[in-house]
């Protein structure tokens, strides 16, 4: 209620208590001015009663709300369903308009503001999680991979004759896909294995660079986070190695946010040379529903361009979800989520260690990994790979989500390439391995949980295969082929 309407309240109802309920009012108006003057995340978090107010007072500014009017277009924000209504309080025109997903909708001034407000509000966190002098982002309603592939899209205006983009290799499908939703040639590039890491190959990037002609190679296509024995691409001396040769660089930032030493990786990067473009997920980074992504870069231009290349109006559910779960928050409430990620990332790796010694594996040494950890499988590898596959599914039937096991000889083609030694991010690394990752939201409990139902599928492997062990013998020794000990 507005000052007028509490004065004739006080006609109703004693005005002292008018007067109170006014001050509690008030007190919600504060914060949400705060987040109107600053643009900022609140460093406390909102009360459920100061979002809720928040957004339905946004939703009044939506001319689908107007109590008086008149819709004959073909786009008024009409919705069936008042569970969908409710679902979306009542924020139904989206974002953007159709050349520009940045843009303000004159039907649609409330919607128009969260948008506006969502990007300031995660500018903020990106800049507090380490990527101090981003200039400019935008809440896109797509998933990463599509995302790169927006950004590749609109390179393609400032690049006409490039059919090439430089990939230090990751084995993950969605990635790899968005270069060729694109249009373009992906060049892959072997990693290097040092230890048990495996990192970029900077010699084998610029020879590809030389190779096939600065101007012909769209950008190079680099990835901070990634599954561990691989670890994030060595990005200040591949942005050097893009300023040196003038080639736009985009990063999968996937989910690095939550990880203080990949976003510093990101500033360095665009420190000492080129770095266009980075792309992060929502849900990975701030525990909303899969749909949604940033696209930030250090050039608010080229960041804006990128928004323009968007057709039509999107979605604002990623916009309201993350939003939502930052004013939830607040920036203490964040960085306090960071802090309980890293810590459970020392427990998860020294709980592991544990546990691959008692079974005669190791953990593997990828200190360069600040988020995924891998235990080797030697002992559970055979002839085949039938055994380390059996504990993926033995794993996952116990509701153990998330491990990843990767044996050694799988192969798969994707868009005409064919990876060898696929999702170990190396044609020939040297032993099987088990994935397991220290996420924002992980608990103690799931820790404990997962090294517990491991440990027993491990015990169970082995009495397996104890018990086919002699039978298997006998059966070569008849065939003449293995010789009894």
């Amino acid at each position: 209620m507005n000052s007028e309407n509490f004065s004739l309240s006080e006609k109703v109802v004693s005005p002292s208590y008018i007067r109170q309920g006014s001050e509690a009012r008030r007190s919600h108006e504060q914060l949400i001015r705060q987040l109107l003057d600053q643009g900022k995340c609140p460093e406390q978090g909102w009360s459920e009663s100061t979002i809720e107010l928040f957004l339905s007072e946004l939703a009044l500014m939506d001319s689908n709300n107007f109590l008086s009017n008149c819709g004959v277009g073909e786009r008024e924000g009409r919705v069936a369903s008042s569970l969908v209504a409710r679902r979306h309080y009542r924020l139904i025109h989206g974002i953007g308009r159709s050349g520009d997903i940045a843009a303000v909708q004159p039907k649609a001034a409330g919607s128009s503001l969260l948008n506006k407000l969502t990007n300031s509000v995660v500018l903020d966190i990106l800049r507090l999680s380490g990527v101090r002098s981003a200039s400019s982002c935008f809440v896109v309603p797509m998933a990463t991979g599509m995302s790169l592939t927006l950004c590749f899209l609109t390179l393609r205006h400032r690049r006409p004759k490039a059919r090439y983009i430089i990939w230090p290799r990751i084995d993950q499908k969605s990635c790899f896909k968005s270069m060729i939703t694109a249009g373009y040639e992906p060049v892959v590039v072997e990693n290097v294995l040092e230890g048990d890491e495996l990192r970029t190959d900077l010699e084998a990037v610029e020879r590809k660079i030389e190779e096939l002609g600065a101007e012909n190679v769209l950008c190079v296509h680099s990835t901070t986070s990634c599954f561990a024995p691989r670890v994030p691409d060595r990005l200040e001396e591949l942005a050097t190695l893009c300023s040196k040769h003038n080639i736009p660089h985009v990063v999968n930032n996937a989910y690095g946010v939550q990880s203080s030493k990949c976003m510093h990786l990101i500033q360095q990067g665009s420190r000492v040379g080129r770095i266009d473009a980075f792309v992060q997920s929502l849900d990975k980074n701030f525990m909303v529903p899969v749909g949604g992504a940033i696209i930030a870069g250090f050039d608010e231009a080229f960041v804006q361009e990128i928004s323009k290349m968007y057709p039509g109006r999107a979605s604002a559910s990623p916009s309201l979800d993350v939003l939502i779960t930052l004013l939830t928050l607040g920036a203490s409430g964040y960085k306090k989520l960071l802090s309980e990620r890293k810590e459970m990332y020392s427990v998860l790796a020294q709980e592991l260690k544990s546990l691959a010694s008692a079974h005669g594996e190791r953990l593997l040494h990828t200190p360069h990994n600040p988020i995924s950890l891998a235990m080797s499988l030697s002992g559970v590898q055979g002839d085949d790979d039938k055994a380390v596959t059996q504990l993926g599914s033995m794993l996952f039937t116990r509701q153990v989500s998330g491990a990843r096991v990767v044996p050694l000889r799988k192969e798969q083609t994707i868009g005409g390439h064919t990876f060898r030694g696929f999702m170990s991010h190396s044609e020939a690394y040297p032993c099987p391995y088990l994935n397991a990752a220290s996420a924002v939201g992980i608990t103690r409990d799931d820790v404990t949980l997962c090294i517990k139902r491991l440990d027993k599928c491990l015990k169970s492997l082995k009495k397996e295969a104890a018990k086919s062990g002699p039978a298997e013998t006998e059966k070569q020794n008849q065939d003449g082929r293995v010789t009894k000990e």
